[in-house]
């Protein structure tokens, strides 16, 4: 038992040593393991005379050391001051590079098409879309098509250019002779001979006379349109009198005047001044006036087109 109580007190403690302290003084004797805390540690300097030393009063090389011992790393760490050089060296963070691609080796334009897939398939879609416009060019400007396209296959973009810098070709029309028959054509002779005193009737030929044209004479008929059968809104003016909303009248519609029949009477009007989502201005005639009435189209019972009253 003796035995082990002192090989306890031996690992408890540590060899006495030299301590250099902050005020400038020095101190010999040996640290105390067991004591030692979060304040301070506990320094045997003589045979039964003990010492209570707070960590703040140790130099930082004393801390240090102390700081290599496991049961007092925890209690000097925070005592321990750390230079701006072992700060960087903790916090410098082990950047890694990542793989990159190695660089192809420079080649001229085509040799770097023709260096990988995709740029052999790039150049045949190119070649291909070239013939194509050849074969576009050669029916617009109206030229043999395998010819052109021929070429474009030789000189690519060149050939296609050279056609479509050309002009188009047009075809001569050719002109088609019909023989007429005999007895026509004799008859015909006879009919242009000024000689003869007598023209004959050739057969087969009509004359006949153009007559103008004459317009048909008589009253326009009055078109009416009545709620219920039709719906009185901007469309329905704007494509059933479209005349109506120009300042210059056409000639259709020059004696043609427009009737309203609304809750408020009726309205007599040749123009169409403004019109909205829910009500138009009609332009009204008393005598050498003339005044804009708007009528909503919710008191609109009856709309007529008929022709102008001249007196």
């Amino acid at each position: 038992m003796i035995g082990l109580l002192a090989g306890g007190l031996l690992a408890g403690t540590v060899r006495a040593d030299t301590f250099q302290l902050n005020n400038g003084g020095t101190l010999v004797g040996e640290v105390l393991v067991s004591a030692a805390n979060d304040v301070g540690v506990t320094i045997k300097v003589g045979e039964g005379d003990y010492k209570k030393v707070p960590w703040e009063n140790f130099s930082q090389a004393d801390l240090k050391k102390f700081a290599q011992n496991k049961k007092l790393e925890t209690f000097v760490e925070p005592y321990i001051e750390i230079t701006h050089e072992e700060k960087a060296k903790k916090t410098e963070g082990n950047i890694k590079q990542p793989p990159r691609l190695e660089r192809v080796a420079k080649h001229s334009l085509f040799g770097a098409f023709f260096g990988s897939g995709l740029g052999v398939l790039i150049v045949l879609l190119l070649y291909a879309a070239n013939v194509y416009a050849a074969y576009e060019i050669a029916i617009f400007r109206a030229r043999p098509v395998p010819l052109v396209c021929a070429v474009a296959a030789v000189l690519p973009v060149a050939g296609p250019l050279l056609f479509l810098s050309l002009g188009t070709k047009l075809q001569p029309s050719e002109l088609k002779w019909e023989a007429a028959p005999e007895a026509a054509a004799s008859a015909s002779a006879e009919a242009v001979n000024p000689m003869q005193g007598e023209v004959p009737h050739v057969a087969g030929l009509k004359v006949s006379h153009a007559e103008p044209a004459q317009a048909p004479s008589g009253p326009v008929a009055t078109t009416t349109f009545q709620r219920g059968q039709f719906t009185f809104n901007r469309r329905f003016f704007e494509t059933r009198f479209p005349g109506f909303f120009g300042v210059v009248r056409r000639d259709a519609d020059r004696d043609m005047v427009l009737v309203i029949k609304s809750s408020r009477g009726f309205f007599v009007g040749q123009r169409i001044s403004r019109i909205a989502a829910n009500d138009l201005h009609l332009e009204v005639h008393k005598g050498h006036a003339s005044e804009e009435v708007m009528i909503p189209f919710t008191e609109i019972q009856e709309v007529q087109l008929k022709p102008k009253v001249t007196s």
